[in-house]
């Protein structure tokens, strides 16, 4: 990738970050790769980073939170996904509903969701 190109999805990725994970067309160059957040693997929370004991989850137990979700939130974009050490839950999701606005899912060890919390991190 070449500088300029670099610079340009660089800084595309920090406006998604500060924007509440919105891209714009316009921001990236035509040929270049985005990542979309309902499918790619789980991250850290939007705000910047894991909360006390909380970890990213990956391969079955994200698979497994993943699809509880959205069968719970029909047409949801998952954000990302953690382990909850607040004792509320086995696991938590950040999501984006159809509608735009934002929830915390949280879900008992079992995948069953448990709650869904208005507003997310930073909103």
């Amino acid at each position: 990738m070449n500088k300029v190109r670099k610079i340009a999805v660089g800084a595309a990725l920090i406006g998604a970050v500060a924007g509440g994970g919105a891209l714009t067309a316009m921001a990236l160059p035509a040929d270049a790769a985005t990542t979309d957040t309902s499918t790619a693997s789980p991250s850290a929370p939007a705000d910047g980073g894991t909360h006390g004991n909380e970890t990213a989850l990956t391969g079955d137990t994200a698979s497994k939170v993943k699809a509880a979700v959205l069968a719970a939130n029909s047409g949801a974009t998952v954000e990302n996904m953690t382990t909850e050490d607040d004792g509320s839950a086995a696991y938590e999701a950040h999501i984006t509903k159809s509608d735009g606005t934002h929830a915390t899912v949280k879900l008992d060890a079992s995948f069953k969701v448990t709650a869904t919390e208005t507003g997310g991190p930073g909103h």
